[in-house]
């Protein structure tokens, strides 16, 4: 795998470091490549319950690297968009890789823009230092968003939001991104790594069928009416429930009030 990707395993959760920290991390087609391979390994390693992704040298990503993909776009001609309609770029953004059930959180410092929002919305949570800076900048180079980017911000920010960025071509803050629902936290940027941790920690507490489950849910019924919405989630969840064996235990562990995380008055570590 290229050095443009930093991929670790340290222990169930699974790190992917864009490492091109002089071009801003932007997405060359050597690093998707490299994310594609990633996030398949990611997918079919057992031992691996979450990924973090981020970028190095104090940015996530400044988006698709156009020196390599502008040219490759143009000299594909019109049948570009039906040839890429199974994979998107970074891997995660559409095709097979962006139905991965387990839980994948964006840890974003510094620039995250144009395809750098689109990897940052595929994934399931994203976690914002207070310098993080957003935005999809394609309009200013005669494009817009192709993988993700509109749709995602859309279904998960709003009509209003989304057109604000994606007409004006201009950044917004980390705190308007959290207002916006585009980021589930905003933290001191000397506290990225640390509340990271403390995030996945939370998802790890959990059971991971039912974690699973609960984002193929998530994304079964996107787009439907809310009559199939409200039958698919009752079909799944009582599946789960009567085929999870753990659920007998982390039930009687809640009855015991010894489950890890426990809110309310008899709180317990993760």
């Amino acid at each position: 795998m290229t050095a443009k990707l930093l991929y670790e395993k340290r222990g169930p959760v699974a790190h992917l470091t864009l490492n091109r920290p002089d071009k801003r991390n932007a997405v060359d087609i050597e690093l998707h490549d490299a994310l594609c391979e990633a996030w398949a390994d990611f997918r079919d390693d057992p031992e691996l319950r979450v990924a973090v992704v981020k970028g190095a040298g104090g940015n996530f990503s400044g988006g698709a690297d156009l020196a390599t993909h502008a040219p490759e776009w143009q000299n594909e001609g019109p049948m570009i968009g039906r040839n890429r309609l199974e994979y998107g770029l970074s891997g995660i953004t559409r095709g097979p890789l962006s139905r991965i059930s387990k839980p994948i959180v964006a840890s974003i410092d510094g620039w995250c823009v144009g395809h750098g929002v689109e990897l940052a919305m595929a994934c399931d949570l994203r976690i914002a230092t207070d310098r993080a800076q957003f935005g999809t900048f394609e309009v200013r180079r005669g494009m817009h968003p192709a993988d993700g980017g509109i749709v995602r911000l859309v279904n998960t920010c709003g009509v209003g939001f989304a057109l604000e960025l994606l007409l004006t071509g201009e950044p917004v803050s980390a705190e308007r991104a959290h207002r916006a629902n585009m980021v589930n936290r905003v933290v001191p940027s000397g506290e990225l790594e640390e509340q990271t941790d403390l995030l996945v920690a939370q998802i790890l507490r959990c059971d991971q069928a039912a974690i699973e489950s609960a984002k193929e849910t998530v994304l079964e019924v996107v787009g439907r009416t809310l009559h199939d919405q409200l039958r698919i989630e009752a079909m799944w969840g009582y599946a789960l429930d009567g085929a999870n064996p753990a659920v007998a235990e982390r039930t009687q562990a809640f009855f015991d009030r010894v489950d890890p995380g426990r809110a309310g008055t008899t709180v317990n570590p993760l």
